[in-house]
């Protein structure tokens, strides 16, 4: 039987060729079916998920200061290779499995999944679609070549690896995905707001622990998250599951997370940059 994160892998790397087709290829366009049908349906229109490519700035140019602070911090992400947290990275890189959103378990307090908090994770998983596909414009509007691709190192996706050589790394969709996660999170669960925005930071850094992403790729996927959380807040549909979410976390329901303690040693390996 194939495993949770062989069958992520392969999902994954369908969605990864597809994405870049979106908002540009046709309603009738192969690439936006698939991408489209492994993603589900957001609550944000097609015409207000992509971030506009006039929002975020081009990416470091070759022989920049920013450059050189992208590969600086690189170097330091590759020295995590084989650790805990690189193992960490490589479940954060799931996010289109049943058990994507327990990844904010622990900085919750509670274990978010399908069977303990419904309807919680029923909302962020519908909101995969419109934070995932938020940095879709701007990935294709620079093609940047992925840290892997430069440094020959590897990656902690290897059954990834020929989907994300043809999507650009800048931005970060996982990042917004974890940094839009940790935003709405915060804001049903606001007694542990500064915990779940730390997750959803550290979910995005996973990316660069992965050598798939570069230090700007992530930062530019929280501000995406920012723009797409504050078109969802005001969304009549994501109004009303956001209010069952927040009564169903409001029971304090009695599911503490498993493994934290792993996870808070993992994440202490993350140098400060």
């Amino acid at each position: 039987m194939m495993s949770a994160l062989g069958r992520f892998g392969r999902v994954a790397a369908i969605i990864a060729i597809a994405i870049p087709a979106i908002g540009a290829a046709p309603a009738n366009d192969p690439a936006l079916r698939a991408a489209a049908a492994m993603l589900g349906k957001g609550y944000l229109d097609a015409a207000s998920v992509p971030v506009s490519p006039a929002f975020a700035p081009p990416p470091p140019v070759a022989g920049s200061g920013a450059e050189a602070r992208d590969q600086e911090a690189q170097a330091v992400a590759l020295s995590l290779h084989g650790t805990p947290r690189w193992d960490l990275a490589r479940m954060d890189a799931d996010i289109f499995t049943a058990r994507a959103t327990s990844a904010m378990s622990c900085a919750a307090g509670i274990e978010i999944g399908p069977k303990t908090t419904p309807r919680t994770n029923a909302l962020l998983r519908k909101t995969l679609a419109d934070f995932g596909l938020s940095t879709s414009a701007i990935k294709r509007a620079h093609q940047r070549q992925r840290p892997f691709m430069v440094n020959g190192a590897p990656q902690c996706t290897p059954e990834m690896d020929s989907g994300l050589r043809r999507d650009g790394s800048y931005p970060s969709g996982h990042s917004a995905v974890g940094y839009g996660w940790g935003l709405i999170l915060a804001r049903l669960l606001p007694a542990r707001a500064e915990a779940l925005i730390s997750r959803g930071r550290s979910f995005g850094d996973s990316r660069r622990i992965c050598n798939v992403h570069w230090r700007s790729d992530v930062e530019e996927g929280r501000h995406a998250a920012v723009v797409v959380d504050a078109r969802l807040s005001a969304n009549p549909a994501f109004q009303k599951d956001f209010a069952a979410a927040r009564m169903e976390l409001s029971r304090r329901i009695a599911f503490p997370p498993p493994n934290c303690e792993a996870e808070a040693a993992a994440l202490a390996l993350t140098p400060v940059l």
